[in-house]
């Protein structure tokens, strides 16, 4: 195992600039998320830690070892693509001990890290089968297979699960992170996908346009935004933002509505801010007046559309109620979660 350390990471392609001087230290035996939107710089940034990419300045560290020059074949790691990239005409085993034979290891200790890994990962029955026999989880079990046989000191995953259908994600997000608990080799993950990042990081790596805007636990970033990008992006549905001023004990919108804040909000009077409540932590009650334009009811909970002046807010409920269509309700907000973010920075007002 080993930690990994980006120092003042750029990355240029000709004239165009798309990392922006990185700094992140990814512990031994963690388990880090890079997500962001697409073009946001995560997988070229993974690319870089795997030698893939060039570095155009600052420096990559594996286990202390600066690596920017070494061949992506000496530095310890061992990548986990999206389009699995099997040999088709190798069977599973075969295809999970070629790395091993390439380096010459012993039959004996290929034989045993294969059946170790086969096991591990639920593929023993398959081992003589070809790609093109297995589905689309087990194909992508045999390119992890490949990965751990040769116990590497850095894992690195870069959107694996992408090409796979809803319910072969959820399984598979849960063998990936079973499968780092047993091992606890360092992994970095690359994914678009928040719901992949919050269920299997110990950390999350949030990015846009190259640049790093928040670094913390799951819960963490989705508690404790620190701007608008990071409030909006985390969270489905997003987090409900509605602009508006500071007055004593409220935020008034452009509409005229008034929004409910706590006692120690931390808005100046007259401050412009975008008042952020998240979906879950408004409720039916005496509140915020809104009419209703559409119910989502998706089994254990409902989701709820309104317009609160020529704002659309989003509340999710858990009671079993029939709400039409242009009906006026009152959206309570739980005020010990409120957000406010200034209107002009973005940044969170602390």
């Amino acid at each position: 195992m080993a930690s990994v350390n980006i120092k003042n990471i750029f990355k240029k392609y000709g004239d165009v600039e798309v990392v922006h001087g990185i700094n992140l230290t990814i512990d031994d035996g963690s388990f880090v998320v890079f997500l962001g939107p697409s073009g946001c710089g995560k997988s070229t940034l993974l690319r870089m830690i795997a030698g893939l990419e060039s570095v155009t300045a600052g420096d990559v560290e594996i286990a202390g070892k600066r690596v920017n020059n070494v061949h992506p074949k000496d530095r310890n790691i061992a990548m986990v693509f999206q389009n699995y990239a099997l040999y088709a005409h190798m069977t599973v085993k075969d295809n999970m001990s070629f790395s091993l034979h390439l380096a010459k290891r012993p039959k004996a200790e290929i034989e045993e890290k294969v059946g170790w890994a086969a096991k591990i990962l639920n593929l023993e029955p398959y081992l003589a089968r070809y790609p093109r026999e297995l589905s689309g989880g087990q194909r992508q079990r045999v390119a992890m297979g490949r990965a751990i046989v040769r116990d590497p000191a850095v894992f690195l995953f870069d959107e694996p699960l992408s090409n796979l259908d809803a319910k072969l994600r959820v399984q598979m997000r849960t063998e990936i992170k079973d499968l780092h608990e047993r091992l606890k080799t360092t992994t970095v993950y690359v994914t678009h996908d928040q719901i992949e990042a919050m269920t299997m990081a110990d950390k999350i790596v949030i990015l846009r346009d190259g640049i790093i805007e928040q670094v913390g636990t799951p819960l963490d970033v989705y508690d404790h935004p620190v701007n608008l990008f990071v409030a909006s992006f985390i969270g489905s549905p997003s987090m409900n933002l509605i602009k508006g001023v500071v007055a004593k004990d409220h935020v008034l919108t452009e509409g005229g509505v008034k929004l409910p804040l706590p006692k120690t909000h931390g808005g100046k009077i007259g401050q412009k801010v975008v008042y952020g409540i998240r979906p879950e932590h408004m409720s039916l009650g005496k509140g915020i007046p809104a009419t209703i334009s559409v119910t989502e009811p998706t089994g254990p909970e409902i989701h709820v559309y309104a317009d609160v002046g020529p704002q659309e807010v989003c509340a999710i409920i858990r009671d079993r109620l029939v709400l039409k269509r242009g009906s006026t309700v009152e959206l309570a907000p739980d005020l010990s979660k409120v957000h406010l973010f200034d209107e002009a920075t973005g940044k969170v007002i602390a």
